[in-house]
């Protein structure tokens, strides 16, 4: 009886739930203290680079000896939402060590800025570098904070300082002076283009480079612009349908490649400007350098250029006008949708149903798609690897143009408008204005859905130029825009621009 009144004496449950609090709390404490050192973490993450990267970042390696923490980004700074989101990334962790083949996760897929975003905290960031203005920063500094400042619930600071925490070789945030600077080779260069008298499938050479590339003729003719009301994952400005007839022309097998556009940079951009000057057609300007590497380290050759903008696409197709003798110039959009769909009236120029190969849908979350068959003709984001692709390995489509609906997003001529001029049936030219340009096609980072022949998209002029921290912005490159390029056309008959 005593014992039972002793245990429920006030006094004695108050000291017993003071002493199960403060066991809880220096329990819990000393948990979470714990569970935050780089070695707790280190022990459950299972990319392999991941420790070694950080090591030989400037959060860890650096003249002031201070060491970044994993928590210290990957986590918010204080209180409860620390604890909140340390639990859901713990339990994350825990599951993708136990359940995930580590072996087929594509780690450089998940380096991007996009992924960063999601792993990495704004608030944290701030939280160390309250100062955004310190001594010594230089005026580029001062003009991408300035306006970072004005636009902090746009842009993140991984958009710009992706490699700080981790680090990457050859990852570069500066302008790229030596960027298209190539090593002479003793190989003979053309010194003509090629000469066209017929309508057909034909070879440029660029005089005064090694550079040459194929070009398809593709015949005019008659075809059902956009896409009918029930075409699965149809947008509205997709229609409305209507026939278009466009006059024949040659189009690009593929994409314009680095090697060519590399060929327009060093004959018009900076240091090489002169030497075009002497070729006699130092009219056509050409790109600054970029800041940082446009080719995002995937390698250029073949691949397809990005990074660049509309108008820099558009002087692009000035130059080789000039020094080839004929018109090129980019799609309209008509002629794109024309030449995707090669004869074809179907989602795609192949078989197959957008819900068989797409993600969406919670199905697809748990099923994988099948990619047998659009993996042969897309480089989308089912195959790519997070990055762009040569064009070999590639099936055509039936007029013999590879990679039209995935690969890079290819510019068009027109003004974006969200629906169709239906008036325009004749070798329709767009909206007589706008301000943004039409972008067709999907890209190396594109669900199935928006690799369809009449999937549309348009130019994000503003958002795509955020981080880059000139003023003002380059009218050359866009410093958040890696998924678009071009394709280029030429008129026929050939009219000589010379």
């Amino acid at each position: 009886m005593y014992i039972k009144k002793f245990f429920r004496h006030p006094g004695f449950l108050l000291g017993a739930g003071l002493i199960g609090g403060m066991v809880l709390f220096y329990g819990g404490k000393r948990g979470t203290e714990v569970t935050s050192t780089d070695a707790f973490c280190a022990s459950c993450h299972v990319h392999p680079h991941a420790t070694d990267s950080w090591k030989q970042s400037t959060h860890y390696d650096n003249q002031r000896g201070i060491v970044v923490h994993c928590v210290d980004c990957h986590l918010p700074p204080h209180g409860f939402p620390y604890l909140r989101e340390k639990v859901k990334t713990g339990m994350r962790d825990v599951w993708s060590t136990i359940a995930k083949d580590h072996e087929k996760i594509n780690w450089e897929e998940k380096r991007t800025p996009e992924a960063a975003e999601r792993h990495t905290y704004q608030a944290s960031c701030i939280d160390c570098h309250s100062n955004l203005f310190p001594r010594g920063l230089s005026r580029e500094g001062e003009e991408a904070h300035l306006y970072f400042s004005d636009h902090q619930n746009e842009i993140s600071c991984v958009r710009c300082h992706l490699q700080v925490g981790h680090y990457k070789e050859g990852a570069l945030h500066a302008h790229n002076v030596d960027f298209g600077k190539q090593t002479p080779v003793s190989v003979k260069v053309f010194t003509e283009p090629a000469q066209v008298d017929t309508f057909v499938s034909f070879t440029e050479r660029i005089p005064g480079t090694t550079v040459q590339f194929d070009m398809v003729a593709i015949p005019g003719g008659t075809f059902v612009m956009g896409s009918p009301e029930n075409e699965p994952f149809r947008k509205p400005d997709e229609g409305p349908q209507h026939t278009v007839h466009v006059r024949p022309f040659f189009m690009g097998k593929v994409e314009v490649s680095w090697d060519e556009y590399l060929a327009f940079f060093t004959q018009t951009g900076g240091a090489g400007h002169g030497t075009q000057q002497e070729k006699g057609v130092d009219g056509i300007s050409g790109p600054t350098p970029p800041w940082g590497d446009p080719a995002q380290g995937w390698g250029r050759g073949t691949r397809p250029a990005i990074t660049m903008t509309w108008q820099a696409a558009e002087a692009y197709c000035k130059w080789l006008s000039k020094v080839t003798g004929k018109n090129y110039r980019l799609p309209t959009e008509a002629e794109w949708e024309y030449a995707a769909r090669a004869g074809t009236q179907s989602p795609y120029f192949f078989e197959g149903n957008p819900k068989k190969y797409s993600r969406h849908g919670w199905v697809r979350k748990i099923v994988s798609p099948d990619t047998a068959l659009i993996g042969r003709y897309v480089v989308y984001g089912m195959n790519s690897g997070g990055k762009t692709a040569e064009p070999a390995g590639i099936l055509p489509n039936p007029f013999g143009l590879v990679n039209m609906l995935g690969n890079v997003a290819e510019f068009c001529s027109d003004w974006y408008a969200p629906e169709y001029p239906a008036a325009e049936t004749e070798n329709p030219a767009g909206p007589a204005d706008g301000t943004e340009k039409v972008v067709r096609g999907g890209s190396f980072m594109s669900d199935a859905a928006d690799v369809r022949c009449a999937a549309r998209d348009y130019t994000r002029t503003t958002d795509w130029l955020k981080t880059d921290p000139q003023m003002p912005k380059s009218i050359w490159w866009y410093s958040d825009c890696r998924h678009v390029g071009f394709r280029v056309v030429c008129d026929y008959p050939v009219q000589k621009t010379k």
